[in-house]
């Protein structure tokens, strides 16, 4: 009895001992660290990172921008001068993932390499997904936009007037004119 006592106790220190390791080593899978780019690096740092085999992650969002002589929707980075990766094997990968042109180094957090979990990088991509950015588009009155989502995708209208998020347009269909609310980011210059 004192033997089966003994043996079970054993069994299950092992147990515990092989969860601990399977459980430390699946955290560590599913961590992603955080890398410091030279300035305007991001999406360059991310191919190249890509290309080795690296699993990254550069958040963007569409930006209105405007010159003197048209407007265009262009890809920003979300985080300025970072990038995230994952590596299975911190030790193994950090060398050649530091060598990578436009790399800089690698975050640090007290002391530590930051991690972080993949929870919140899915809760970024989450949001990004689900949540248009909160840029503050101008159209001016009387410009020929184009509608690119929604019920009157592909039709064309005459700017109105706007407020902080939508666009009023006068639409010219069938001989009539008809006026179209529309959110901001589902039109664009024609």
């Amino acid at each position: 009895s004192l033997e089966v006592t003994a043996m079970v106790t054993a069994m299950v220190t092992a147990m515990v001992t092989v969860m601990d390791t399977v459980m430390v080593k699946k955290h560590k899978e599913s961590v992603w660290y955080v890398l410091y780019t030279k300035a305007k690096n991001e999406k360059k740092v991310f191919e190249k990172l890509s290309l080795k085999g690296y699993d990254c992650y550069c958040p963007t969002h569409k930006v209105l921008k405007q010159w003197s002589d048209r407007n265009k929707w262009v890809e920003e980075v979300l985080f300025k001068s970072y990038v995230f990766v994952k590596l299975p094997k911190f030790e193994h990968s950090k060398i050649d993932v530091l060598q990578t042109h436009g790399v800089v180094r690698f975050l640090f957090w007290l002391g530590k390499v930051a991690e972080v979990k993949c929870d919140e990088i899915l809760a970024i991509k989450r949001f990004l997904g689900e949540h248009h950015s909160n840029v503050k588009v101008h159209f001016i009155s009387g410009s020929n936009v184009e509608i690119n989502h929604g019920i009157l995708k592909g039709i064309n209208g005459v700017v109105d007037y706007q407020t902080e998020k939508e666009v009023v347009l006068k639409v010219e269909k069938l001989g009539m004119s008809l006026v179209a609310r529309v959110p901001k980011q589902h039109i664009s210059l024609s």
